[in-house]
């Protein structure tokens, strides 16, 4: 299943969907999936006059690829402007993914603070080539992503700038507008960015991650390039704060995010 039978397959039944292992990250589901799978189920909760402002995730456990997982989405409130949710991924009677949703409306205000600049990459031709799915080497999901670098250095290249990113779209899509989700899932495709600084494999994971959308959100298509940047802050005892952003190619600023990283090297 690609992407977009995914998504239909939650907003159809989301209390059992099955995940294939082409979508697998080591043991687990890709976590910019299971995330991106939660909002579709959180989203069909809403009216659609609502769009996301925030996401707070912790990834309680790996979640099984080919073994069904329920999404389960509970309103706890809706107010005037704002609805708050929290969902939950639950495989085999146990917990793996945890959101909490924010969902608001634009409303009047005196206050209007434009982004800081877009950070500087190298243009997209000029990136170094889409990194290749290989089987046994990239992660299952890479065969979906396309990544080109442009800052910082690959996973286990000795590389320790504090910055890592480039230029991010899906594989496989039909031409269409982009959605939040998709753009979960470009954001998370990225690897933790604590892993170019070793200099043999090692695993590494996402523990949570608050990722928080531009609306009105900037018109994107399913097949345009994104940009993607990621600082690491700080980094001990095998955890990692991270800071990033998304950009359109335009240099439209889309997406703030933050992760804690754990890595076991």
């Amino acid at each position: 299943m690609n992407f977009t039978q995914l998504l239909s397959a939650v907003r159809e039944c989301p209390e059992s969907v099955s995940v294939p292992a082409s979508w697998g990250q080591g043991r687990a589901v890709f976590g910019g999936l299971m995330v991106a799978l939660m909002h579709e189920a959180m989203r069909a909760k809403l009216g659609e006059g609502r769009p996301v402002r925030s996401l707070a995730v912790t990834f309680v456990g790996p979640a099984t690829p080919q073994v069904p997982i329920s999404f389960e989405v509970e309103v706890l409130r809706e107010g005037k402007a704002v609805s708050t949710l929290l969902g939950r991924a639950v495989q085999e009677g146990q917990v793996v993914t945890l959101v909490q949703g924010s969902f608001g409306d634009g409303r009047p205000s005196a206050i209007e603070v434009k982004a800081q600049p877009a950070v500087d990459m190298k243009p997209l031709e000029q990136s170094a080539a889409e990194l290749p799915y290989i089987k046994g080497v990239t992660p299952e999901f890479m065969r979906h992503v396309a990544l080109r670098w442009a800052i910082g250095g690959l996973p286990f290249s000795g590389n320790d700038d504090r910055r890592m990113g480039g230029w991010v779209r899906l594989r496989d899509m039909a031409d269409g507008p982009a959605s939040e989700a998709h753009l979960l899932a470009m954001v998370d495709a990225w690897p933790p960015s604590l892993l170019p600084h070793l200099r043999q494999p090692a695993a590494g994971s996402t523990l949570t991650w608050t990722i928080e959308f531009i609306q009105p959100a900037p018109k994107l298509s399913t097949l345009d390039w994104c940009r993607y940047c990621v600082e690491t802050e700080h980094a001990r005892d095998g955890y990692g704060h991270a800071s990033a952003a998304l950009w359109t190619a335009e240099n439209e600023l889309i997406a703030l995010s933050r992760q804690t990283v754990t890595v076991f090297a």
